[in-house]
């Protein structure tokens, strides 16, 4: 999708001044956080959202699985809705990076589900894969196999073609129809929402989440209108997919950066292999 963490710098400045609202910046619209430790987090569905099927949200949560939470909001039919994280990217490969900023969005933001959401061509990165998409989601899931907060989905690489946030927007927005839908991004995509394909009808859909770089505090937009906008402190990790593609064909060492199993992964199949 058009979205991601910057490629270089994951991470974000010094807590800012919060809206009345809890944290959100909103232009034509009302939200606000509640903290996750003032929430119990529902056990994780076990199923993985994958393309192509007709189920509804209902028919992702297996049975007995908590799906209402003490305190959290409630929808039009009356049930309690699900705060839904999306954290899009080209993952090739993943790194520390993409998942602490993750880490960051899932707990300051008080999410219940976080979706990684690997691209299959991302419209304003046309160069940035370079791995298939067999390898980047494999990847992927090795990375965070262990770790119940996360979940991976195959959306927009079985879709294929350009991932446009748009399109996986209506597409989660079907499949959680009562819940509240966050599409995580870097601080430096802000300047270029107006740039998304029909950004009006994704800040319709979804709410933002975005990571702001230490020092660069970025400016709320008022040109979008409806767009609801809720800023993220975390950490700073300077690190990019570019940068370890070349330590592998350099012959240096992944670790520190990458996930044991990715790196495992990547060590097996012989990715980034010295350009001839």
């Amino acid at each position: 999708s058009e979205s991601g963490v910057p490629p270089v710098t994951h991470a974000i400045g010094p807590a800012s001044k919060k809206a009345e609202t809890g944290g959100a910046w909103l232009m034509g619209d009302s939200a606000g956080f509640a903290t996750s430790a003032s929430r119990p987090k529902p056990r994780r569905w076990t199923e993985l959202v994958q393309s192509g099927s007709d189920r509804r949200a209902e028919g992702w949560r297996r049975p007995g699985a908590e799906l209402s939470l003490a305190g959290g909001r409630r929808a039009a039919n009356g049930a309690r809705s699900v705060k839904i994280g999306f954290l899009g990217g080209s993952f090739d490969p993943v790194h520390f990076g993409h998942l602490m900023a993750a880490q960051d969005a899932y707990e300051q933001c008080g999410l219940d589900r976080l979706f990684l959401v690997p691209a299959s061509q991302a419209p304003l990165k046309p160069n940035d894969v370079q791995s298939s998409s067999e390898d980047r989601l494999a990847m992927l899931r090795a990375a965070v196999e262990w770790d119940r907060r996360f979940e991976v989905s195959d959306y927009e690489l079985s879709k294929g073609g350009i991932s446009y946030t748009v399109d996986s927007a209506r597409h989660f927005r079907s499949l959680f129809p009562n819940d509240e839908l966050y599409w995580i991004i870097g601080g430096d995509q802000l300047p270029k929402l107006h740039l998304w394909k029909e950004i009006g009808e994704i800040a319709k859909l979804v709410q933002f989440i975005f990571l702001e770089r230490p020092g660069y505090p970025v400016k709320p937009r008022e040109d979008i209108p409806g767009l609801r906008l809720h800023r993220c402190d975390g950490h700073l990790l300077a690190i990019s997919s570019t940068e370890l593609r070349e330590r592998v064909r350099r012959a240096l060492s992944l670790d520190y950066f990458v996930p044991h199993k990715a790196i495992v992964y990547i060590r097996e199949k012989g990715l980034y292999p010295r350009q001839p």
